[in-house]
């Protein structure tokens, strides 16, 4: 072997040597770094809605689980141009806001929860629907896509539904809602979002620097919608100051969120916590507010009208001191 193919043979060894180095360095960096991939934002269920974040960037209640860096998947309908059905792959949380007209606003709103199995959310039928009746009554709703499988119903999505009641009341002068007079409406998984806040709740942090972590997450009522959660959980000890609610469901046609339902509600009863139950006949699961084909069941949106308004909840806001 000559000299200079020794020297260009040690130069390789060299070169190799430093490729290795840098490699190595770069993947130390990369692995002490946090990642900066953002969470994206969600697009509105109705063109033009206003769509709120619940966690600010770099919230460590966000969490990179599988598809954090896709966007939210969206399920259309077939027969309605435009009409969102579905929601799913939701890791960056919101609430949509949809505002009770000014000539009819009572100050009342409502977190509107929607099932799904928590693996989708029915934003249709179990979200856009419901606001638009309830703004038709002066009601303000807050449609929430809370996180869903892998997360946990009962932390990280509960977590969304407290700061979702917290949002709203940190917000509720310029939402022209009474900050005394906010509730929750869930359907199906989300009634067990209903079901949870209603019995996890606190005052609020008041030395938070974020002005939304001040405020308290107890809904001043709670709705639940044929709810049902698929791992029971403690019903056994309800706070004495939980909040009053309303309960509706199918019977035998829906019997497993039948019989959740009717756990929930000898539960606020032992706790002699005011309860309304409407348990009907028939109508099977689902379906939000549709008529029903004129069943008894499709009627339940009129007896939680007389319920809320039987709380005196439903007074215009400049009536409530």
């Amino acid at each position: 072997m000559n000299r200079a193919t020794s020297v260009r043979g040690i130069s390789i060894v060299l070169l190799v040597i430093l490729m290795i180095g840098i490699r190595s360095s770069w993947s130390l960096a990369q692995s002490a770094e946090p990642t900066t991939q953002p969470f994206l934002p969600p697009q509105p269920l109705q063109p033009g809605a206003d769509v709120v974040t619940l966690w600010p960037a770099g919230s460590e209640a966000l969490k990179e689980l599988p598809g954090f860096d896709q966007p939210e998947k969206i399920v259309t309908s077939a027969s309605r141009p435009g009409y969102i059905q579905q929601v799913e792959n939701v890791n960056n949380p919101s609430i949509e806001i949809h505002l009770a007209p000014a000539d009819k606003a009572t100050g009342v709103g409502i977190i509107v929860a929607p099932g799904g199995g928590n693996t989708k959310l029915m934003t249709g039928g179990e979200g856009t629907d419901i606001a638009a009746w309830l703004n038709r009554i002066g009601i303000s709703a807050f449609i929430e896509r809370y996180r869903l499988r892998p997360y946990g119903s009962g932390t990280d999505a509960l977590a969304d539904t407290q700061r979702s009641i917290r949002m709203v009341r940190a917000h509720a002068s310029e939402w022209n809602v009474d900050p005394n007079r906010i509730g929750i409406m869930g359907f199906s998984a989300g009634g067990e979002q209903a079901a949870r806040v209603a019995m996890n709740f606190d005052a609020g942090d008041p030395g938070a620097a974020d002005p939304v972590a001040r405020q308290s997450c107890r809904p001043d009522f709670t709705v639940l919608v044929y709810a049902g959660w698929a791992k029971p959980f403690d019903l056994s000890k309800i706070p004495k100051n939980a909040p009053p609610a309303f309960c509706t469901v199918a019977g035998v046609d829906d019997y497993f969120h039948s019989t959740e339902t009717m756990d929930f509600v000898n539960a606020w009863l032992n706790a002699k916590i005011p309860v309304e139950l409407h348990v009907y006949g028939h109508g099977g699961h689902g379906n939000g507010i549709k008529p029903r084909n004129g069943i008894p069941f499709g009627t339940w949106p009129n007896r939680f009208v007389e319920w809320i308004t039987d709380l005196g909840l439903m007074k215009p806001a400049a009536a409530n001191p």
